[in-house]
């Protein structure tokens, strides 16, 4: 079995921006590169786990979101990093109905568990919301980490809140 870090997208892969679809709107975050090195040359598969509820609002496409998944895709390999795969939600409860996909439901932690042959139990979840951290401890993740750059959260079910991805980074090489 393979173990993986999953990343929320918006808010830890790239600068949160609501409803962003657009490339010249994507910023990434301090940091990700880096650690995202750092797992990878640890033997972890990448992967990306994201709600996307604009695409059931109307406000983008799948295709306008996989045109932007695949130039950050890019940006990744441009600093020999890997994505394994991008899973996404494309639903909002009041609109599309409930589904085992959306955050804080499991259900794209446990697809990519079943098409990677992924060890959920040893593998790691970064995000920045509590819905992030619930999809990980609902898979049987035993690692999270709560990004909070602002500092404001004072309690999560997270393992550990950081406010730097550096942060993680540095936890792990000590």
């Amino acid at each position: 079995m393979n173990k993986a870090l999953f990343l929320d997208r918006d808010g830890v892969v790239n600068i949160e921006i609501n409803y962003l679809y657009k490339i010249e709107d994507f910023i990434f975050v301090d940091g990700i590169f880096e650690l995202c090195k750092h797992y990878q040359e640890l033997g972890y598969a990448l992967f990306v786990v994201t709600n996307q509820s604009g695409i059931a609002r109307g406000y983008y496409t799948d295709e306008n979101f996989n045109t932007l998944t695949s130039w950050m895709i890019k940006e990744f390999l441009k600093h020999s990093i890997e994505i394994k795969k991008t899973y996404y939600c494309p639903h909002f409860p009041e609109i599309s109905g409930e589904c085992s996909c959306r955050k804080p439901n499991s259900g794209m932690l446990l697809q990519a568990r079943n098409e990677f042959d992924i060890d959920l139990e040893n593998s790691i979840l970064i995000g920045d919301k509590e819905s992030d951290i619930e999809a990980a401890i609902g898979a049987g993740l035993k690692e999270s980490y709560l990004f909070d750059e602002t500092k404001k959260v004072k309690f999560s079910r997270a393992t550990k809140i950081v406010s730097s991805l550096k942060d993680i980074y540095n936890v792990n090489t000590k």
